[in-house]
This record gives C-alpha cells, structure tokens and sequence, in this order.
C-alpha cells in the first residue's frame, strides 16, 4: 500500500515541481521507503509501505529496457498466477512483487492488461517509446486516484492535497458540489471539493497523450439473477467467500482484522480462523447503545482470537476531528469514520494489513431500507394513476396521521424516493440554507445510474445506487483515508470482483428474506459463527453524535458554525435555528450540523486565499 504523484510538463521540460515537498504530503501512506524518478517532461514521486516483497519491489519501477515506468498503489491477489503465465512466455522478473506484473502484462497485452488484475489498485504509467501516461482504478473504487490538468501540466496522484504544493495551481472551493455535498454527506464522483481537481472514476482505465486525457471503462457492475435452487448460491457463497479472503491475506508482514458486532466481519474473522491464529479489534463507546463492544467481544470469545478494543471519548473524538479532516482530501460527513480512525491507529500498533467487512451490504443486499421494496406491496402494485392519487391525498393529511408516511412512499417512484444511504438535506432544507439557490437537484446524481438500471427490480436498483455513490464515495473513502492515516492497509474481500459477480447471479427472493437482509451470506456460514449473530440486525459503526451535541460538544459545534467564513455559503440564522433546535430537543439536527460542521473545518484545513 502506497502513494504516488506523477506529473506531466506541457511544455515538454523538466516538471518545475519540488517532488520531496510533494511525496511529503502524503508520507502517511508510506512510511517504509520513498524515491523519485525523473523522465524528461514527466517525474514520478513515490511513497511506499512494504507489504509484499520487503527487500525488493522498489517504486518507481521499471520494466528491462527502461521504457516503462511504473508506480502503484494496492495489492493485485492474483499476480502470482499472471506472473507464472508471463514468465512461460519469456518475460523476467527482477523482484518478488505483485506490481511488477502491470508492467509485464502491459508488454504483453496493452491496455486491456487491466483487465487481468484481481484486487485493488491505482496506478499510473509512463510509456516512453509512444510518450504517454496510462493508468488505471479499480473496479469499485477501492483505492484513490486524482488528477489535475492546469495551462502547464497535467498531474495524477493518490492524495489531492498534493495538487496543493503546484505552483501553477490556486486551491478555490467546488461551489457547484457543495449543494450535492450536503445532501449525500460527502461528494460525489469524479468531483471533488477542490475547483478543478478530479477522480478517475471506478473500473476505468485512462491515457493522457498529445495533451488530450482519454477516458475508458473496461468493467461494468450487473445484476444477473438465476433460477437455481437455493442450497446452491449458498455453497458458491461459501466457495467464492472462502477463496477471496485466502486470496487477501497474501503479505510479508503480520495482518488482522477489525471485528464489530455485525455478520460481515464476524464471517470475514470465521474464515480467517479457519487459516489459523487471528487478531482482532474493536472500538466503542461508554454508552451502550451506541457500541458494539460487548457483541464483538463475544465473537472473540467464540471464535477464539487475540482481540484488543479500546472506548473512545468525547473529548478525543473532537481534537483528532480537524487532523482527520485533513486526511480525507474532502469533506465526508460520516462520524463512523472516526471511529475507523482509532480502530485502525491501535491496530497499528500490531499489525500492518487488515481485513474489513466492507461492500457486504451492496454485494449482498444487506441495508435495513432494501426490505423497503417489500413492505410497500400492498400498495405500490396498484396502477400509477391510482398511486398518484393517493400520494397527494396523503399530502394534505395532518403530520400525526397513521400511515401518512407509507402510503406517501408506496405512491413515489423509486428513483424520486432513494438516493442512497443518506440523505441529510432534502431540497427545500438545501434553499433555506444556501446563499446560491441555483443549483441542480440530488436526481442530477442519481438519474444516470437509474437509468442504466432500468431492467432491474427496486432492490437491485437500490443496490446499483449504492455501489456507483454511496460505497465508493463514502464506505471506501473512508476506509482508505482513515487507515491510511495510521500507516496500516485495509483490505475488502466482499469486494473481489469474482465475489461480486457471483453474488449478482443471486435472486433478490434469496438476498432479502423473512425480513433478514444478506439472507444468503448469512446461511452459508449459519455453522461458523455464533448463532447470534446470524440474525443481528446491521448496526455498522454507531456514534452518540446526537446526544454529545446536546451536551459541551453542542458549544464546541457553536463556535464552528459561528466562522465568518461559512456566511459567504450558508445562511448563518439558518444555522443557528438547526443547532437551537437540536439542542432544546425539538429536533433531531445532530447529522445535518454534523455536515456542515465538517465543511466548516474542512474550510480551515484547506481554504487559504480560497474564501474572500
């Protein structure tokens, strides 16, 4: 796991850039070794954190005759096999490393080589006999990739704050994705916060040549469902599950696993123990309810692991908040993430590779709202006139009145009612607070995606949502910036391309059942697990956000929100309103000034001469 920053000079001269300035921005990610390597019109700087060939493996790298250039960020589980085949077909290895396999197998096959890696992975590639720059993400977007191209330069790297030490770049605030900002919490792809500064986006290769950036998707999530007997997707859950996570625990040093209370990591730890010896970690909170302690250190129990967790306090949440800010690049609203923060820093401190239950409930359909679909049978099979109907007599009814709220969701399309796992600020709300009301609706976001999924029923649709914006935008960034941030590399076997496309074969009758999300998933190691935690209900990482704001934390958020700075986005009586509310208990505001809260700080982590 690693960090890069390449950069191309349009001028066709040596990169004017201080590339140790540069690489230092991102040390985090690589703490072990660091080097540079300067091609003409084109520079690579390189961090790394040794994972797999500890000796070898140097980054930059370069293929024999020196004219490819290479640096990668990632872990590629297949490469010992695509190594095998490549060195049968005459090509040789210099080191025992998984990325010296892109540069082979671009030799060989070209840019469709990409279509070859299993795993995670951003990299990027300088072909110096065509003089061009070639690079690629992962197919869920498991690991960063951002560019910048200004009148001088184009530049790709890990982090976006490196973009920052450019000297022909002027950091300016995306105003056009604050209002998307505040509705999903955190912003979604390719933009970014920064003016300027985006993502390559998920399963998607990429060429810059001729000054001209070209992009490709070489993979495309689908949805399949087969007609087979139910015992059968849950043997080829077990398989398929049972391969990944073997496949993941490829290292040179010593790995773990974080453990919460929940079925994806109790499965994840289940099939590690099987392997042998496993450490796990948990962290939580004083007040029960919104910890998972006590359920994760009964699995612990059961499945027998070395197991540490730690109990975060109020006051420690609020002084590494402005530090964590700082590592996101964006602003990403999502409080779990912090509590993935302090997971991952005592993790740290044992081992350098760890694996995580993330993409289970897109994989699987294990979000509570995918049961949604169902519990609005009774009604939304009437026909759309019918429902139409109906949905604006429930407008006009008093707020109290029983069943308002179903028969307003059962009569609204899916697509105007869903737009994914949060949803903070709703239309109206996003007028009373913004100074600029011209801005697009959340549908802007959603609408491609619904329309490439029109063939599928409601809950694979939710499905297909999540994955192309909530995961990538907000599951998996935090999960590569808050682990990053402490040195340590996450891995996610749920989200192994192969386990995927198996679980798209599984009917959403199967997925979602007797009201249990991940029916399947659950079933096929109902044996391994404690029986308790077959039906568990997802809790993921739960934060009294809502109660601290109520208490000193509700001052400490007072004194953010009271930054002149914010007057030139947001109506500060507005504001004001919000947090009276919340903390007279009127309201619950706790995720809304959370949101704003963070793009305050993430204004003085970053702003500069960006707010006038």
């Amino acid at each position: 796991m690693c960090g890069f920053f390449g950069i191309w000079d349009k001028a066709g001269r040596k990169p004017r850039v201080s590339m140790t300035d540069i690489t230092e921005t991102f040390s985090h990610r690589g703490p072990d070794d660091g080097s540079v390597a300067e091609l003409g019109h084109v520079s690579f700087g390189f961090r790394r954190l040794k994972i797999i060939d500890l000796t070898g493996g140097r980054q930059p790298m370069f293929n024999e005759d020196g004219s490819l250039c290479l640096v990668f960020n990632g872990e590629i589980y297949n490469y010992k096999l695509l190594r095998e085949e490549l060195q049968q077909k005459g090509h040789r290895f210099s080191s025992e490393s998984d990325s010296e396999v892109i540069l082979h197998l671009y030799e060989e096959e070209g840019e469709e080589c990409v279509t070859r890696l299993r795993g995670m992975f951003a990299f990027l590639m300088y072909d110096k006999k065509a003089d061009r720059l070639f690079g690629a993400r992962d197919r869920f977007g498991i690991k960063p990739l951002y560019y910048l191209e200004t009148a001088g330069s184009f530049a790709v790297a890990s982090e976006a704050k490196a973009f920052l030490t450019l000297p022909d770049y002027t950091a300016q605030v995306n105003e056009d994705a604050i209002p998307h900002y505040l509705t999903f919490q955190y912003v979604p792809e390719p933009a970014t916060m920064f003016a300027g500064v985006y993502k390559i986006p998920p399963a998607h290769l990429f060429t810059w040549q001729n000054q001209r950036l070209t992009l490709k998707r070489y993979w495309q999530a689908e949805f399949a469902p087969q007609n087979r007997p139910f015992e059968e997707f849950v043997d080829g859950t077990r398989s398929v599950m049972r391969e990944a996570v073997k496949l993941h625990t490829q290292a040179d040093v010593p790995w773990g696993a974080f453990l919460s209370g929940g079925i994806d990591s109790t499965i994840i730890v289940g099939l590690l123990r099987e392997m042998g010896p496993v450490s796990t970690f948990s962290v939580g909170y004083e007040d029960e309810a919104y910890s998972e302690l006590k359920e994760a250190a009964e699995t612990a129990r059961y499945l027998e692991t070395d197991h540490e967790e730690y109990i975060i306090e109020p006051e420690e949440f609020w002084q590494h908040l402005p530090k964590l800010v700082w590592h996101f690049d964006d602003p990403v609203a999502d409080p779990a993430a912090i509590s993935l923060y302090f997971v991952a820093k005592m993790a740290r401190k044992k081992i350098t590779v760890t694996l995580s239950g993330e993409g289970a409930d897109e994989v699987f359909g294990g979000y509570g709202i995918y049961r949604e679909p169902h519990s609005l049978r009774a009604l939304s099979w009437l026909p759309r006139p019918a429902l139409k109907t109906m949905g604006a007599a429930a407008g006009i009814l008093p707020g109290f009145v029983p069943g308002k709220n179903y028969i307003r969701r059962a009569s609204t399309p899916i697509d105007q009612r869903y737009f994914g796992n949060a949803f903070i600020f709703n239309e109206e709300e996003k007028r009373k607070l913004l100074k600029n009301k011209m801005y697009p609706p959340a549908s802007a976001i959603t609408a491609p995606y619904y329309k490439q999924a029109t063939a599928y029923d409601d809950v694979q649709k939710m499905q297909y949502i999540d994955l192309h914006t909530w995961m990538v935008g907000d599951i998996l960034v935090k999960a590569d910036k808050m682990t990053m941030a402490n040195s340590l590399e996450l891995r996610v076997p749920y989200l192994d391309h192969h386990v995927f496309e198996f679980a798209a074969t599984i009917p959403t009758k199967y997925k979602i059942r007797g009201g249990l999300t991940k029916y399947v998933l659950r079933q096929a190691f109902a044996g391994m697990v404690p029986p308790a935690a077959v039906s568990r209900p997802k809790r993921g990482f739960p934060v009294p956000t809502r109660v601290w704001l109520r208490g000193r934390m509700g001052r400490q958020m007072e004194e953010v929100l009271s930054d002149p700075a914010l007057g030139k986005f947001f109506s500060r009586t507005y504001l004001k309103a919000l947090l009276h509310d919340h903390r007279e208990g009127k309201a619950d505001n706790s995720r809304k000034i959370w949101t704003v809260v963070i793009f305050a700080l993430w204004l003085r982590q970053f702003a500069g001469g960006m707010v006038n």
